[in-house]
């Protein structure tokens, strides 16, 4: 088996990956919680929190400052406009919870590992200085902050 080895993030697109980092860590929350058996409802207020304070703004970055450098018309870009799409549907669907949230935890990672492994990839290769210098500047890291009001991956 090939050995995959750690990708060199450009500075600039170092926010976004650890942004992603957190977005694993849903899924495997999402996992954790199905495993141990917790309510369904449990799981969704954690993820409908996730949601709006971390996955709503980072799509929307997303959007405005790395998209626009290959162009909408791009595959890989309207590949990850689709997902995007399709997760807040999933976030959005306020039927069948159990299986929604699998869905949600099954795209969100592969939608992750999408990004991680073909879309920044490309997007380094293609910016400019200019350019990563300019999202640098436009998209700082926000502190993550964990909502602990019901830790059942615990």
């Amino acid at each position: 088996m090939e050995e995959r080895k750690p990708l060199k993030r450009h500075k600039a697109l170092q926010p976004f990956s650890r942004e992603h980092h957190h977005g694993l860590l849903l899924c495997w929350k999402i996992r954790k919680g199905f495993l141990s058996k917790v309510d369904p409802m449990r799981i969704k207020t954690y993820a409908d929190w996730f949601y709006k304070t971390h996955l709503i703004p980072h799509f929307s970055d997303e959007e405005k400052f790395i998209f626009p450098m290959l162009g909408e018309e791009h595959e890989h870009i309207k590949k990850a406009m689709a997902e995007h799409r399709r997760l807040a549907r999933l976030f959005e669907d306020k039927e069948d919870i159990a299986r929604n949230l699998n869905r949600i935890e099954e795209e969100l990672e592969s939608h992750i590992r999408f990004e991680e492994r073909v879309l920044f990839p490309e997007i380094q290769d293609i910016a400019t200085p200019e350019q990563l210098a300019q999202m640098t500047e436009m998209h700082d890291s926000v502190t993550f902050k964990e909502n602990n009001e019901d830790p059942f991956w615990l």
